[in-house]
């Protein structure tokens, strides 16, 4: 159900981009598409020190088992 996804094309993007700006406004788009790049770039940090400490862990479990 969910490994099926319809994949998003330009005509779609277009779509959302006029509801976002019909719901926004343009005198706010700026200040949301900064509150959207902040949002990411966060979200991005946070899978970096996630995939930091598992790839530690997993040193941490090489080293032990050869020992």
């Amino acid at each position: 159900m969910f490994g099926i996804l319809p994949t998003i094309g330009p005509m779609e993007i277009i779509l959302i981009l006029i509801i976002v700006l019909i719901i926004f406004g343009p005198g706010k788009l700026p200040q949301v598409g900064k509150s959207l790049g902040k949002a990411i770039r966060d979200f991005r940090g946070s899978v970096k020190e996630v995939e930091d400490v598992v790839k530690l862990d997993d040193d941490k479990e090489d080293k032990k088992e050869k020992s």
